[in-house]
C-alpha cells in the first residue's frame, strides 16, 4: 500500500459498494427469455456481466439489442430501489475516507440514471453527489478511462498513484491501470483468477472492513 492518504478514491458500484447482483441476474434472465435465449446461472451472470450494456448487448442480441435493452431496464427499474443493499462496511469505509479528506467518486458501468437513483435511495449523495459517473455519461465506458477524468473534473486532481481505483472485476482494474491510478481489487475475486492475467491489481482486500482497517492506520 502507499504510505500516504489518497487525494481521491474512485469506486466501482455493483459488487464493490452495493449488492445488486440478484436484481441484475433476474433482469438479465427475463431479457434472455424474452429474446428466446437460454437463461444464465448466477455464476454465469457474475462471470459475464462486466462491460456496460451499450457495449455488451449488441454482440449478445444483434440487431435486436435495443429491444433487449428496453426489456432489461424495465425489469430492473421495477425493483432496484427497493432491493439494492449496501455491502457490509461500505458506508463506514466511504465515511472514513471522506473524514480523512479524500475526494470521493464513483465510476460504474451501470446506467447513470440508475446509479444516481440508487445513491439517493441509500443516502450516499452527501459523499458522491456530482461525481457519480455511470454508463453513457462519458463518451466511452469502462474500461476506457473517460469516466475517470469525468469523476475528477473540477477537483484539480489528476489520475496517478495518489488516486485509488477500487473495484471487483478486471474491467475496474483495467480502467484504473490505464489511467495510472493505484488499483485495489476488493471482494471474492482473487488476483490469481484468469480474468486478471492482463490487468493485475496493485492490492487485494477481501471486503470493505478489511480495507477500512488499513485506512485507519493513516
Amino acid at each position: 500500500m502507499p504510505d500516504r492518504l489518497p487525494k481521491a478514491v474512485l469506486f466501482d458500484w455493483d459488487g464493490t459498494l452495493v449488492n445488486s447482483w440478484p436484481i441484475i441476474h433476474e433482469s438479465m434472465n427475463r431479457t434472455l427469455e424474452a429474446m428466446g435465449q437460454t437463461p444464465w446461472t448466477m455464476d454465469e451472470t457474475l462471470e459475464r456481466v462486466r462491460k456496460s450494456l451499450r457495449e455488451a448487448f449488441p454482440p449478445l442480441f444483434g440487431d435486436r439489442w435495443k429491444e433487449a435493452r428496453d426489456i432489461f431496464y424495465t425489469a430492473y427499474r421495477a425493483v432496484h430501489l427497493e432491493r439494492v443493499e449496501k455491502k457490509d462496511g461500505a458506508e463506514e469505509l466511504i465515511g472514513l475516507l471522506e473524514k480523512l479528506g479524500s475526494h470521493l467518486g464513483v465510476v460504474s458501468n451501470k446506467s447513470g440514471g440508475h446509479l444516481r437513483a440508487e445513491s439517493s435511495k441509500l443516502g450516499w449523495d452527501r459523499y458522491f453527489e456530482g461525481y457519480l459517473v455511470g454508463a453513457n455519461d462519458a463518451p466511452r465506458d469502462k474500461p476506457a478511462t473517460d469516466p475517470i477524468f469525468m469523476a475528477l473534473e473540477g477537483t484539480g486532481i489528476e489520475p496517478d498513484q495518489d488516486v485509488w481505483f477500487i473495484g471487483d472485476t478486471w474491467v475496474d482494474i483495467a480502467c484504473g491501470r490505464a489511467a495510472n491510478c493505484y488499483t485495489i481489487l476488493i471482494g471474492k475475486n482473487m488476483p490469481e483468477d484468469p480474468e486478471f492475467v492482463d490487468h493485475p491489481p496493485d492490492e487485494h482486500f477481501s471486503d470493505c472492513r478489511v480495507l477500512m482497517e488499513v485506512v485507519r492506520k493513516f
